[in-house]
């Protein structure tokens, strides 16, 4: 005859000596873990800029408090390169920032040649406009290189 073995119970863990675990509150329910799936994530703001006249989407990036648009220079070399679009030369090499913070993002003219416009009003040298899903942005006049932004 084929003698069953038991397996051995494991004894509970001691508690360290002098602490005790505390008694649960009386109508007081423990709070198990939430799986992973439940907490909240944060998401981040992502905004782009739709050339209209190629149709070309560029990603802002989210690492830069400021974003330099314009053409390679010595002085600030841009993050968005608008020298490869179609009628590039009417924007300058130093042409306009996007500022980006916590609650949204904003268009500031450099002193541009040919300005900066937001939807067909020029932006004056200096001055910051807080970009709004929509916004037509035309870097230089005749509304020859255009963008829209997109978040």
């Amino acid at each position: 005859m084929a003698q069953s073995v038991e397996p051995e119970a494991a004894e509970p863990e001691a508690a360290e000596p002098g602490i005790a675990e505390p008694a649960p509150s009386p109508g007081v329910v423990p709070l198990s873990p939430l799986p992973a799936a439940q907490f909240t994530q944060l998401q981040t703001q992502t905004a782009r800029l739709l050339q209209v006249q190629t149709n070309l989407t560029i990603e802002l990036p989210t690492n830069l408090p400021v974003i330099h648009i314009g053409k390679p220079n010595d002085r600030i070399p841009p993050d968005i390169d608008v020298s490869g679009f179609p009628n590039s030369e009417i924007v300058s090499r130093v042409h306009a920032d996007i500022r980006v913070e916590p609650d949204a993002y904003y268009i500031e003219d450099l002193g541009s040649s040919n300005g900066t416009y937001i939807n067909n009003v020029p932006l004056p040298a200096g001055n910051r406009h807080r970009l709004r899903v929509g916004d037509r942005i035309a870097l230089g006049k005749g509304d020859k290189v255009t963008f829209l932004f997109q978040a």
